[in-house]
């Protein structure tokens, strides 16, 4: 007999108005969220579960049964905060309630101590942000990311930064996390081994505002580039300053900063900032991606940000994989996880061993008049 996790009766009409008509007659199939809801990360957060709304709605439109049961898929999104012991609560949280299956969480930081409590209660996490490679090398059968990492990402990004740019002397500065920080350390050793040269290493912490030492300090250095490992809203920062100090270097960032929110607080200091992203551009004007932006733009009246559509796509792929094999139970969803070939917004998905995407891609975005152009991609295995 097929497995099912917990069941509620559905009810809110708050709730109606996201995931489509319900029925007393149907049960609920819990799909769990882990992302920051507050704090300075909150808009990547709000981002991803509005992907997985969008993802829901859908399917419950179709009326989807499991194993013949009528059912409604509905998200219980909890607030991680950014903060890994807090991530380890809500993951305590998700398997204390038998939740079949979790999306998150945002930060690598989150996700790395997160995703052990989830292999001990055997719940599939699939991961539509965190890039951190260690995400997918600790031996977890139930582990999946949905793009590229960073090992890919900031190889990119240090070649691009020697062999195109062709510059020679080059600054990082990171903000100590486990994303930031990893994505730096990959870029710096790539650029030594491509016979560039890290003048200046610089760090911060990710709640900080003000880097002027830090930056002064490179600006001493005659660094040609700086990259920053960090997000969107402090690499906005750090662009403004540099402006100020009439710092003449390229600013190349790493990935989770191509977005709006960096063109709002960076202003007229955004122009020629590089940034390196872990996912691609959902540029076909006629394909899947460009539908979704669309849908999404019309039902929460803004663009979406990098991770939406990847975590759209997880979402789908665990709702229609629990429909295809009549079950919600964690096994049966790794299985068929290991397996699946998906044609995704984002691109055909399926999983190598390790539970990375199979043929990931990297896009390179530059701020030309006010608004993120796409300059080159970089496509891995």
């Amino acid at each position: 007999m097929k497995a099912f996790c917990r069941f509620t009766l559905f009810v809110g009409i708050a709730s109606l108005s996201v995931y489509g008509e319900s029925s007393l007659a149907q049960e609920k199939v819990s799909i769990g969220i882990g992302v920051p809801l507050t704090g300075p990360n909150a808009s990547y957060g709000k981002d991803i579960v509005n992907g997985i709304d969008l993802a829901i709605s859908n399917v419950n439109s179709t009326h989807p049964t499991i194993d013949g049961k009528s059912v409604q898929f509905v998200r219980d999104a909890q607030d991680d905060q950014a903060d890994p012991k807090t991530a380890v609560a809500i993951a305590q949280k998700f398997a204390d309630n038998q939740t079949p299956v979790v999306i998150g969480h945002f930060n690598s930081g989150a996700t790395l101590p997160a995703s052990k409590v989830y292999n001990s209660a055997g719940i599939p996490m699939l991961t539509p942000a965190s890039t951190n490679p260690a995400v997918t090398q600790q031996g977890y059968e139930n582990v999946f990311r949905l793009l590229a990492n960073d090992d890919q990402d900031a190889r990119a990004a240090a070649d691009y930064a020697v062999r195109v740019l062709k510059v020679k002397r080059i600054a990082v500065l990171d903000d100590r996390t486990a994303f930031g920080q990893g994505e730096a350390d990959i870029f710096a050793q790539n650029v030594e081994k491509l016979g560039g040269q890290v003048i200046d290493r610089q760090y911060t912490n990710s709640s900080a505002v003000d880097f002027s030492a830090q930056l002064t300090h490179i600006k001493a250095s005659q660094a040609e580039l700086i990259y920053f490992g960090g997000l969107d809203q402090q690499a906005a920062l750090i662009a403004k300053r540099m402006k100020q100090l009439g710092m003449k270097a390229q600013l190349m960032t790493g990935g989770a900063v191509a977005d709006d929110t960096f063109l709002s607080i960076a202003g007229p200091a955004a122009e020629g900032t590089m940034a390196w992203e872990t996912s691609a551009p959902l540029n076909d004007k006629s394909g899947p991606g460009a539908t979704y932006i669309e849908n999404y733009k019309k039902q929460f009246n803004s663009g979406s940000i990098t991770f939406s559509p990847y975590a759209y796509d997880a979402a789908m792929i665990v709702m229609k994989t629990m429909i295809k094999t009549g079950s919600t139970k964690g096994s049966d969803l790794v299985k068929s996880l290991k397996t699946i070939d998906y044609p995704g917004i984002t691109g055909q998905i399926s999983f190598d061993k390790n539970g990375d995407r199979k043929k990931s891609t990297c896009t390179l975005y530059q701020v030309k008049n006010g608004k993120w152009t796409v300059l080159a991609l970089n496509s891995g295995s």
